[in-house]
């Protein structure tokens, strides 16, 4: 995995970032997420939490258990042996989404600046499946991609100061879900009844960097009745 000419580098005094590239892309993401596994799996000393982005991983670590000098030799080892096979590895999980009006907040603003209908867009969205490159900007918020380019869109010009907790939106060639209600700029098009994020859970995060989705339409009553299980 080094010939990706990944990079090793301190960040502060208790974290290292493992930079695997500067582009976007599912390959580098898997190769993240790929390594961010058997990272975890060896459960070295010292290491508090793991954080993957698009195209690196940022290790948390205690400095009074461990040394940057002895993790990054551990590092580096665990690159060298991490295997390509590993890279298909990844959970399917599939989401409910309400696409209904009383949810769907931007959905003819997306028309508009698309050109495709409101029933065009849905069901454009629903038929792909996302890849969650990471999870950040809220608590369990999953940055997916790519959309379908037919779909693509800019943020809002002017953020919402709340936006539902459950709702999905896009943003550029994104999907994503928000977990809890704040504010946003996303263009919402449907609400899941899922949560995404249960503190009082023991999973605390439904969705995890790496997993595969598939958005399921649903109806108000479906929606209603699955938001009673949660």
């Amino acid at each position: 995995m080094t010939e990706y000419n990944t990079q090793i580098l301190p960040s502060g005094d208790s974290a290292i970032l493992v930079r695997f590239s500067e582009q976007i892309s599912e390959s580098i993401n898997r190769k993240v997420i790929s390594f961010r596994n058997n990272l975890e799996q060896i459960n070295l000393p010292g290491i508090i939490e793991t954080i993957p982005a698009y195209a690196s991983l940022m290790i948390i670590y205690n400095p009074l258990i461990v040394s940057f000098k002895i993790l990054y030799r551990e590092i580096k080892e665990i690159l060298d042996k991490t295997k390509d096979e590993t890279l298909s590895k990844s959970r399917t999980i599939t989401i409910p989404v309400c696409y209904d009006s009383t949810f769907s907040m931007d959905l003819q603003e997306v028309s508009q600046q698309t050109g495709l209908s409101p029933a065009e867009i849905i069901k454009i969205h629903y038929s792909s499946t996302y890849r969650i490159f990471m999870l950040g900007f809220t608590p369990g918020f999953p940055y997916m991609g790519e959309t379908d380019e037919r779909i693509a869109c800019p943020r809002k010009s002017t953020p919402r100061q709340a936006v539902p907790e459950g709702s999905v939106g896009l943003a550029g060639r994104q999907t994503g879900i928000y977990p809890i209600e704040s504010p946003g700029g996303w263009q919402i098009i449907g609400r899941t009844p899922l949560k995404i994020f249960n503190p009082g859970s023991e999973n605390i995060f439904l969705l995890r960097a790496g997993d595969i989705i598939q958005f399921k339409p649903i109806s108000i009553s479906e929606f209603e009745s699955i938001s009673k299980t949660q």
